[in-house]
């Protein structure tokens, strides 16, 4: 199967899904669903009590679900039962909530969406923002993400294009590009975030983010220009990129005489800068 991973937001929550290029449908994160109609504290024991109920009723819905891997809430990639809209609307109907029509509605929204997003790919980028804004972030951070987003799809074509497999390959090559610019593994730079299953990039700062777009864009470059041999080439050329935006970090900080890879979170940052704002604007 063919697929994209994505994180959806109703009502502020996140919801994982999947999408089917061949199938052209979602496949969603059951236990997600679950915690978004229920509040449950805990969605999993939920999800087993009730697939052991409707089991035992014969319904259909437990025996044709589906299991991916998904990004866990301890950051490691799980299986998880997942299901389709259409698998979903059923399963649904077992499950006592207010937030049910309005849930059954946007399932519905974000199926329709997918189909016209790749008649029209630049609504993908709208839509990108639009969730982003609804997480509280600023339309400049946003930007930057965005094209973040791009460059990181440009390296990681290049790598396809090098016979490099997704998974360990790519996670180490981003990793020794990250420990080479900010001086910090990925997992390093995340504890110093206080992060856990959140993405790094997410919550970078402005500067943060642009010093990784500089390492892994000219890893890019370099890469199409010595055209390596290999995984072992490849991470040669993956410590070269991140060293470009490593000089660039250290001539910024011996400038300006602050640390640029910090703990503070993009968010964080935002909201310092509306309480100064908010207290020069006081009479």
């Amino acid at each position: 199967m063919e697929k994209k991973d994505a994180i959806k937001i109703f009502n502020n929550k996140k919801v994982r899904a999947v999408w089917d290029e061949e199938q052209e449908k979602w496949y969603i994160a059951i236990v997600d669903v679950i915690a978004v109609l229920t509040e449950s504290v805990d969605p999993n024991a939920y999800w087993r009590k009730l697939k052991q109920r409707l089991k035992e009723e014969g319904n259909e819905t437990v025996t044709i679900r589906h299991g991916l891997k998904m990004l866990a809430a301890d950051g490691k990639m799980r299986m998880t039962d997942v299901a389709d809209t259409e698998q979903l609307f059923r399963l649904i109907q077992s499950i006592p909530s207010p937030k049910a029509e309005p849930f059954k509605l946007w399932l519905a929204k974000i199926a329709a969406e997918r189909l016209d997003e790749i008649q029209d790919p630049e609504l993908t980028i709208d839509r990108a923002m639009e969730q982003y804004l609804q997480l509280g972030y600023s339309e400049s951070w946003i930007n930057q993400r965005l094209k973040s987003i791009d460059i990181r799809k440009e390296l990681t074509d290049e790598w396809r294009k090098r016979g490099l497999k997704e998974g360990v390959q790519f996670a180490t090559l981003t990793d020794i590009i990250t420990k080479e610019w900010s001086e910090k593994t990925t997992k390093e730079y995340k504890i110093l975030k206080g992060l856990k299953k959140e993405n790094l990039r997410d919550n970078m700062t402005n500067t943060e983010l642009i010093l990784n777009m500089l390492a892994e864009a000219s890893t890019k470059d370099i890469s199409a220009a010595v055209n390596p041999k290999g995984f072992e080439e490849s991470k040669k050329i993956a410590k070269q990129g991140g060293n470009v935006a490593k000089v660039a970090r250290k001539e910024l900080e011996a400038r300006t005489g602050k640390k640029v890879v910090s703990a503070l979170k993009a968010k964080t940052t935002l909201q310092l800068k509306d309480g100064i704002n908010a207290s020069v604007d006081k009479p």
